[in-house]
């Protein structure tokens, strides 16, 4: 599966890549004003790529189809996974970091980031990529396929650093979901800096101001 997308380019050499994976139903440009919002002049020239996830039926929107990063076969997350979507994706957003290397950003100048369920692929992938990249950034999200994760993640993953933010009234992917994810992470000896805030499943400002500052620890 290759993956279309929409990107920003600096129009000189980036110092950096940022690679943000949309929601359940949305699109890459969602998040180009969340790139405009985030200012990082301290890193330098920055790419932004935003994928545009496959349209595919989705189970519980009654196989309406729409972009999604894999199917959701129940309301309960974790019961029961679409473990092929998922690793379709994951091998998809795996294939994307290989070209931004090959277009010439080091692994360890390029993060990975995602909403929902862009949050789930981003955790999944960057687990289990062959390289050591700058960082992950995971928004109302939660951790897929939980069982294997430890067993699969890659050598590479260790010590790559991890933020995690989440809203307390989330009705979508409750907030008990983002802490069990810090907490199996956590488990595995990776560092992961929280936030949560008073909102729903939704981004605000004051999130976006810790993932700015966040990201710039990282690639400044």
């Amino acid at each position: 599966m290759v993956l279309q997308t929409i990107e920003l380019d600096p129009g000189v050499t980036p110092a950096a890549t940022v690679i943000v994976l949309h929601g359940l139903g949305a699109d890459g440009t969602d998040f180009l004003a969340m790139a405009d919002e985030l200012h990082l002049d301290a890193v330098g020239p920055v790419r932004w790529v935003l994928p545009r996830a496959p349209v595919r039926p989705v189970t519980i929107n009654g196989g309406y189809r729409m972009r999604a990063w894999y199917d959701i076969l129940v309301t309960d997350l974790q019961r029961r996974e679409d473990e092929a979507g998922l690793r379709e994706s994951f091998a998809a957003v795996l294939a994307l970091i290989e070209r931004e290397i090959a277009r010439g950003t080091p692994a360890s100048r390029i993060v990975l980031a995602g909403f929902s369920q862009g949050c789930a692929v981003t955790l999944g992938a960057g687990l289990r990529s062959p390289h050591r990249l700058a960082g992950l950034a995971g928004l109302s999200g939660y951790l897929p396929l939980p069982e294997t994760s430890a067993a699969e993640r890659h050598p590479a993953s260790a010590g790559v650093p991890v933020f995690m933010a989440h809203g307390r009234d989330d009705g979508v992917v409750p907030i008990a979901r983002g802490l069990a994810a810090r907490d199996a992470l956590q488990r595995q000896g990776i560092d992961v800096e929280w936030h949560e805030y008073p909102m729903e499943h939704s981004v605000c400002l004051e999130e976006l101001q810790a993932l700015e500052r966040w990201l710039i620890e990282r690639l400044g």
